[in-house]
């Protein structure tokens, strides 16, 4: 790891003087300093993955640079973490702070009946003239209701509520036929990885695995084997935010086996795109998403089942592309497609247009167009505290770092009070990132 940075400026200089690349021309083209680029070159200072990335695509290195970035420099891979048969635990309390989380029946046999005080309130159970068709899609209107306060709130005030329907969906199904109960559970189990991904927006990547993992599970009891398929690409979601691009690839891959319904293997192209654009590889990724292209076109609807994935996007492969080409050094064409595809979002999808607008704002601050980044940032920071999304934070601390290297830019100035107040709401872990973007330094450019 010590000598990656030698490695990497090496390199480097060698590509920029096979070309004929002078380092002013380099910096011009990568909205970096000489001095900068002058320390990396000598090993002095280690590349960031952006500056890796954006040399990558001007000196045409094919991944070549990029790859001398590590992946995941932790080493750590994140996996799901299993709970035998679980109980639900609420706990509410005055100050408006809540919990919902799985224990094992085990850990509430452990931890003894008296410690928990509660109130029962017994199991659901369907009257004699209810019709299960009825209930089913009362269940299915509920759910399609909770995706759309999805785009305009905070995770945390959804889920508690998602799970009790998860639970009640799950116990009605033991009171109904064969037919009803097989499409209850399926229900269910939308329920369940839906709320796995929220619990990511919530910041949470293991609970965000174990509730796709019981999405599984109910899937598997109500018939839909094709789910576990999926959950593969909702891990390599985590792995992506990770910045690790091996295995978001593999999980990808992997998620593509088999007859898997064409929706399922068009989301797995694009996350597997997602994960050759982290690695630099220009055209495995645009082979990826027209897979992934063609495979989404064969999807047909079903009004039997919620759609898998966003619904957003009028055509998600081409809004992954912009997103990718940010990845892939290239922000000037990534700020074109975002922009072009926002323009089709409808204006209550908030959730999509900050995740996606905030990504245009970082390509167009990677491509030194400061003053419009920091009016696009600006735009979105109402919709940022108000949808509460962890994995948004991730882009909106690059863009943070980004603009630190404008100090001068009133634009800057102006925005940095606001950005730190939005890092601040997003994630707990951003409070220490905005506590520092809120005073910029007095230093130049690098």
């Amino acid at each position: 790891m010590s000598e990656r940075p030698t490695e990497f400026g090496t390199e480097l200089r060698r590509r920029r003087l096979a070309i004929g690349m002078s380092l002013g021309g380099l910096a011009q083209r990568v909205h970096y300093s000489k001095g900068q680029l002058s320390k990396v070159e000598r090993g002095i200072k280690s590349p960031s993955r952006d500056l890796a990335r954006l040399c990558d695509a001007v000196l045409d290195a094919k991944g070549a640079l990029a790859a001398l970035i590590p992946d995941n420099p932790s080493g750590t891979r994140v996996t799901e973490t299993g709970v035998d048969e679980e109980v639900w635990l609420m706990r509410l309390s005055s100050d408006g702070q809540s919990r919902f989380e799985p224990m094992s029946r085990r850990q509430a046999v452990v931890a003894g009946a008296a410690s928990i005080a509660g109130m029962s309130i017994g199991l659901p159970t369907i009257p004699a003239n209810a019709e299960a068709a009825t209930l089913l899609g009362t269940f299915r209107a509920l759910f399609d209701q909770y995706r759309q306060l999805g785009q305009v709130t905070t995770p945390g005030l959804l889920l508690p509520v998602l799970i009790a329907q998860t639970h009640a969906v799950q116990e009605l199904s033991r009171q109904v036929g064969a037919h009803s109960r097989q499409e209850l559970l399926r229900l269910g189990s939308r329920y369940a990885e839906y709320i796995g991904w929220l619990v990511q927006e919530n910041g949470d990547e293991h609970g965000a695995l174990w509730w796709t993992r019981r999405a599984v599970d109910l899937a598997e009891a109500g018939g839909d084997h094709h789910l576990a398929a999926y959950a593969m690409v909702r891990h390599a979601l985590v792995t992506l935010y990770r910045e690790d691009a091996r295995q978001t690839i593999e999980l990808a891959r992997q998620a593509q086996h088999g007859g898997v319904p064409p929706r399922i293997r068009g989301l797995a192209a694009q996350r597997e795109a997602q994960g050759h654009a982290l690695a630099g590889d220009y055209d495995a990724c645009m082979r990826s998403l027209e897979r992934a292209r063609t495979m989404l076109a064969r999807h047909t609807e079903s009004s039997n089942s919620p759609v898998l994935g966003t619904t957003s996007l009028t055509d998600p492969a081409e809004m992954v592309r912009g997103w990718c080409l940010h990845d892939l050094g290239r922000p000037r064409a990534a700020a074109q497609v975002i922009e072009a595809q926002l323009a089709q979002v409808p204006g209550q999808a908030v959730r999509t247009r900050v995740r996606f607008g905030v990504r245009q704002a970082l390509a167009h601050a990677m491509d030194g167009e400061i003053d419009r980044a920091c009016q696009l940032t600006r735009e979105l920071l109402q919709g940022i505290t108000a949808t509460g999304s962890a994995t948004v934070s991730a882009d909106l601390r690059n863009l943070a770092r980004t603009l630190h290297r404008y100090p001068k830019s009133s634009s800057v100035r102006r925005l940095m009070p606001e950005l730190g107040a939005a890092l601040r709401a997003t994630t707990h872990q951003g409070d220490q990132d905005a506590g520092r973007v809120h005073q910029l330094p007095h230093r130049r450019r690098r």
